[in-house]
């Protein structure tokens, strides 16, 4: 899989869901995939357009990162090897096929790690499961992503999570829409695209019928 830089913006979250968005960190799934995590400092990035660490968490990240560049680059690989597994094990739900032992194996150990690291707090009238700076450290997004892929995982909606059908793309999302006839991940880039494209399509037959 090649790497290539990509400054992440907002119309990069558009899943539905963050386990989602993480998975389509990688583009081009359908014809030549590429990762756009090209290091640990993008991760950061990333997580933070998707909401998961605020301004300050991310600093912080950042700084351990650049003290620490070794545990980084091992803790972005651990994030990689889990973004794959659950891409796999996402797209194997949604073909109705079994997942396989191996996907299972990597989200488990990684969810095994993300839990020991956390604890129940009580607030605001429930209690919820924690888990921060302090206790996960270079992990801590590794560490958040599991955890919620782990509940979609167990409760995915097989008729509204869908694989797009833009050329070039073979991202992942939730159609939320009334219909429920969503088939691009974006209307504004896939969906124009292919638009366009069965127009240039018409207009040449058009214009060797004429």
């Amino acid at each position: 899989m090649d790497t290539e830089a990509h400054d992440f913006q907002s119309d990069d979250v558009v899943a539905g869901h963050v386990a989602l968005d993480f998975v389509n960190t990688v583009t081009a799934r359908d014809t030549s995939p590429i990762d756009w995590l090209d290091g640990y400092p993008r991760l950061i990035e990333w997580a933070a357009i998707a909401g998961l660490v605020d301004a300050r968490t991310g600093s912080n990240l950042r700084s351990q990162s650049e003290d620490s560049p070794r545990e980084a680059a091992a803790a972005l690989t651990r994030a990689r090897k889990m973004r794959e597994a659950l891409h796999d094990s996402f797209v194997s739900l949604l073909t109705k096929r079994a997942v396989t032992r191996s996907a299972l194996e990597e989200i488990e150990s990684a969810w095994k790690r993300a839990t020991a690291r956390g604890r129940l707090a009580s607030g605001d009238g429930c209690v919820r499961f924690e888990t921060g700076l302090e206790s996960s450290g270079l992990d801590l997004p590794l560490d958040l992503i599991v955890l919620a892929a782990v509940d979609l995982l167990g409760e995915l909606d097989t008729e509204r999570t869908r694989i797009c059908r833009g050329h070039h793309c073979g991202w992942l999302f939730i159609d939320s829409s009334k219909g429920g006839r969503r088939v691009w991940c974006d209307m504004a880039t896939c969906g124009n695209l292919a638009k366009s494209q069965r127009f240039a399509r018409a207009e040449k037959r058009r214009r060797r019928k004429g």
